[in-house]
């Protein structure tokens, strides 16, 4: 079995001591040294709050390596969830709630590329998007993932199998218009072609 490298990362000695006692023993984990960061697959950030300095040591993890970013705060509320969400974290787990299994769950998703939040924090997650995406990106039709209401018609017809004629027939548009709208769409998301751009669509739901 592939043993999953992790680095536990905190400011605290005796947080750090705790948290590799618990994780030490699973067979799954690999716990690595402090400063083995660059060659972790996730870094659980082991910390009290999500003040300044934790939030700075996030982005900092962010920048600088590769691995995914679990959370492991004492306290988090749904102030935080914003910078939880603009410091790359995938993963949150309140303390008091990281019993090794939880914290192998965490680590697991991470590693797939999938999140873990709490089920209350998810809620509250889910309701800021909510709310950004009507009083902020709609009335400028825009989405959270940044396509227009336009480019999402055109891809939508793209996924038809029309041509850019026949789309550009269907919208009203010129044809220019259409291979423009393509063009600045898979530019802006560094999509490699027009069914990059569809597949990318289709696997956030805007399809």
């Amino acid at each position: 079995m592939d043993r999953v490298p992790i680095c536990v990362h905190t400011e605290d000695v005796i947080s750090r001591l705790g948290m590799v006692s618990q994780i030490r023993t699973r067979p799954e984990l690999l716990v690595l040294e402090p400063g083995e960061e660059h060659n972790a697959a996730v870094v659980l950030v082991v910390t009290d709050s999500l003040d300044d300095e934790a939030a700075r040591a996030l982005r900092r993890l962010h920048r600088m390596v590769s691995a995914k970013l679990v959370l492991v705060p004492a306290k988090i509320d749904e102030a935080d969830l914003s910078t939880v969400v603009e410091c790359g974290v995938v993963g949150v787990v309140r303390r008091g709630e990281a019993t090794p299994e939880r914290l192998v769950d965490a680590i697991s998703s991470a590693v797939r590329g999938e999140g873990a939040l709490p089920a209350d924090l998810l809620g509250r997650l889910l309701d800021q998007m909510g709310r950004l995406q009507r009083q902020v990106l709609t009335p400028r039709g825009l989405t959270l993932l940044g396509l227009t209401a336009r480019e999402i018609e055109v891809l939508r017809l793209v996924a038809d199998g029309f041509e850019n004629r026949e789309i550009a027939g269907k919208l009203s548009y010129s044809e220019r218009t259409v291979k423009n709208v393509l063009h600045d769409v898979t530019t802006r998301l560094q999509l490699r072609n027009r069914t990059h751009a569809v597949a990318y669509a289709l696997r956030h739901g805007l399809l």
